[in-house]
């Protein structure tokens, strides 16, 4: 039983506990939901949301060289064809956090606190990694959300956003878009 309480003790004292993690898509690499759901300052409209492995604002310059935006309201109401219909992109940047706090170094401070006055690892009792999504949204003519079950254009829309996300991962220089076929 001694063993037992020692085991357990010393794995709680050891262990770094999770307070928030960041959310995984299970099965793929995207996921289609309200994006209000998924962050509570975005838009309560259907969106693609896919985690952004790229460093930051390269989104913004993608945007801005596959559609020709010259830099004038990038991320707002990007206008492609599809099906030869005008659809409108638009999208923002989340950042979600792993969140975890280390029970190890609290206790290693009151030990020091209690022998010797001080605490040196004050400032790490928390240790957070960020990760950035991207959450596009898009629209027909008529302000209606491509991405809703009943549009006629979801299937088509949710093809072209995969499309675009896998191009714009493994583009690594974007002045190339210019010269390839809009897909």
């Amino acid at each position: 039983m001694k063993q037992l309480l020692f085991i357990a003790s010393t794995i709680i004292l050891t262990s770094c506990i999770p307070v928030k993690i960041a959310p995984k898509f299970k099965n793929q690499d995207y996921k289609i939901m309200q994006a209000k759901k998924f962050q509570r300052k975005m838009p309560r409209e259907t969106s693609f949301i896919f985690k952004d492995s790229k460093n930051a604002n390269e989104f913004y310059q993608y945007v801005n060289k596959k559609f020709r935006q010259n830099n004038v309201d990038v991320g707002i109401n990007a206008s492609f064809q599809l099906e030869d219909q005008t659809l409108y992109l638009s999208y923002y940047e989340a950042n979600h956090e792993d969140k975890t706090f280390n029970l190890p170094l609290v206790v290693a401070d009151e030990v020091l606190d209690h022998k010797a006055g001080l605490k040196i690892f004050e400032n790490n009792y928390t240790s957070r990694t960020g990760h950035w999504y991207i959450v596009l949204t898009i629209y027909d003519e008529n302000i209606n959300n491509c991405l809703k079950d009943k549009h006629p254009l979801k299937a088509k829309t949710v093809k072209y956003l995969k499309a675009l996300q896998q191009e714009y991962l493994t583009t690594q220089n974007y002045e190339e878009l210019l010269f390839t076929k809009k897909i």
